[in-house]
């Protein structure tokens, strides 16, 4: 069982086991391929309006292109994950009855699995917070916060749909915020390659080459990063909430002490073997394997 840094005996509150926040299709009644439209780019091969099931979707909620995507032009499917939010909300709130049985529960099924998906990727953030502080109040903050969106997910529909999602992720921000300036200061007396100008919150980095640097420390939250050359960059306590790694390229970078990196922004990126990831993240399957 997961423990606290800042204090080692203490589990994990039950909110914030990264575990329940894993996707499960199966027990899923295929909620990112209805709620959820797009529009016709290189992630997508056609526009789908939200709240319509996609083409490609089969009646028993599995895809019929699962094992094409890509090569199919859904690249965007492939980076998606809910979170586990899928699987919460078609077994856990709606009890099992999908939107082709109940039609009439359509519309609060598809708001239920947004507002939950929002939820469960606060929980996946919080779970990081917790581990990597050291300071207990703190530890004991992230944990409060993840006990509220466990009632407010656990509370039933109404209660999740009425519940104030902003005012909370403000809440969340603000822990967030506070234990990456702890643990990226850990990193600043070794100094490092971060102290570049032109590297912070929200740079624009599309397309620069940064490879082979040492960007421990660094705070590249919401930077966007698309199409970087990253291979063989240590990213160890740097943050990466929100940042932008489309096409970023990951072969024989170390982020396995990284901040706040979740599956999503791994998929859209591109990488090796040789790159390391959090124990908790898997290498995506497009991934070079060499």
């Amino acid at each position: 069982m997961q423990t606290n840094s800042a204090n080692p005996s203490a589990p994990l509150s039950p909110a914030l086991d990264r575990q329940s926040l894993r996707p499960d299709c199966g027990n899923c009644f295929a909620l990112c391929c209805t709620a959820f439209g797009f529009s016709r780019s290189a992630d997508f091969a056609l526009d789908k309006p939200a709240g319509a099931p996609c083409q490609n979707l089969a009646p028993d909620f599995s895809c019929t292109i699962h094992t094409s995507l890509r090569p199919r032009g859904f690249r965007g499917c492939t980076v998606f994950d809910c979170f586990g939010a899928g699987q919460k909300v078609s077994q856990g709130l709606f009890g099992g009855t999908s939107w082709r049985e109940d039609p009439g529960a359509k519309d609060q099924m598809f708001a239920a699995f947004k507002a939950v998906r929002q939820l469960h990727e606060m929980l996946w953030y919080l779970a990081e917070a917790r581990r990597r502080t050291f300071d207990p109040d703190v530890a004991h903050r992230a944990m409060e916060l993840g006990a509220t969106i466990g009632r407010a997910v656990d509370g039933g529909l109404q209660q999740l749909l009425a519940l104030d999602v902003q005012d909370l992720h403000a809440q969340v921000r603000s822990t967030l915020m506070e234990v990456s300036a702890e643990v990226r200061a850990s990193y600043f007396a070794a100094g490092g390659d971060h102290l570049d100008a032109g590297l912070g919150p929200g740079a624009d980095l599309m397309g620069v080459n940064l490879r082979g640097r040492r960007l421990c420390g660094a705070d590249l939250r919401g930077a966007y990063l698309i199409a970087a050359d990253l291979r063989d960059s240590d990213f160890s306590g740097a943050d990466l909430l929100g940042a932008d790694l489309r096409d970023a390229r990951l072969g024989g970078a170390d982020l396995s002490a990284s901040l706040y990196l979740t599956q999503p922004q791994l998929n859209a990126a591109t990488g090796s073997r040789a790159t390391r990831l959090p124990a908790d993240l898997v290498m995506p399957p497009h991934w070079h394997r060499e």
